[in-house]
This record gives structure tokens, sequence and C-alpha cells, in this order.
């Protein structure tokens, strides 16, 4: 994979939408250049697929936060695939140094983030946690045109 294919495989993570003039456009090559590099990420598995987003998963829940978490003992996985199927729970991750794992988590009020957070702590095995709120975000999804505002 050299540059263009990055340049290429960010672009189409931008907006997957891109028509392949705009890729072209964009990247300062022609089509065929796009069409054939995609078809060869693609065959190669280094692209496995696009997705189709629903209002629902682009839209922020109005309460976000992040909650570190320190874990006692051997339990990490446990704990992890605990808090990973709360509803409010969109991601978590393992990581090092002072946290054990951080849980992103979206809530409709600050009321649900509190029992939330409190449900999280009451599993056996969390020592210690620190949760921050996402007061904004800079750089996020955009919003995909309409479905038929754009030919490939």
């Amino acid at each position: 994979m050299d540059d263009l294919d990055r340049r290429l495989i960010n672009a189409l993570k931008r907006d997957g939408r891109a028509s392949l003039s705009e890729l072209a456009h964009d990247l300062g090559v022609t089509r065929a250049t796009v069409r054939a590099r995609l078809s060869r990420l693609l065959e190669a598995g280094e692209i496995v697929g696009f997705t189709a987003l629903t209002p629902r998963d682009v839209a922020p829940h109005p309460v976000r936060g992040l909650m570190m978490l320190g874990i006692d003992g051997r339990g990490t996985e446990r704990i992890m695939s605990r808090i990973a199927a709360r509803p409010e729970v969109t991601a978590v991750h393992s990581t090092n140094g002072t946290w054990d794992l951080i849980a992103e988590i979206g809530t409709p009020t600050l009321e649900a983030l509190d029992r939330a957070l409190f449900e999280i702590r009451k599993i056996d095995g969390v020592a210690r946690s620190e949760t921050n709120l996402l007061l904004s975000t800079r750089k996020g999804l955009r919003r995909a045109a309409p479905p038929g505002s754009r030919g490939r």
C-alpha cells in the first residue's frame, strides 16, 4: 500500500459516498486510477466493506462521558464484557498506564449517566474509576448527502 492508497482510504473514511470523479479530483488523479486502486484494495482485503449509517448511528447522545477504570486482579476480560453489554456503553477500550479500561458512555440525561456509572462501579473487580464529561467534539462524522444526490 502506497501513499495514494492511504489517501484514497482516508477520503473514503471521510465520505464513503464520494463519487469516483470527486475522489479523482480530491486526490489529483484520473477516475480510471481511482477505480483501479479501489478494485485492488477491495481484492486485497485492505478495504473489507462499506456500511450505511442511520441518523441514530451518528447523532451523539446528549450526555457523553469517558469512564476510566482500574481493575483488581485478573478479571479484566470478564469486566470488559459486562461493561460492553450495557446499552449506554458505546465502546470499551483496554489501555496502558494508570487505567486498565476506558468506557465511552452516552445517555439522554445526567441522571441516566449517574445510574450507569453507579452500576458499573458495583461490578466485582472494579477498584476505582474517574469519569470525564465530553463537552464538545471538534471532529466527527460528516453528514452524508441524501441518496441519489451523487453518482459514482
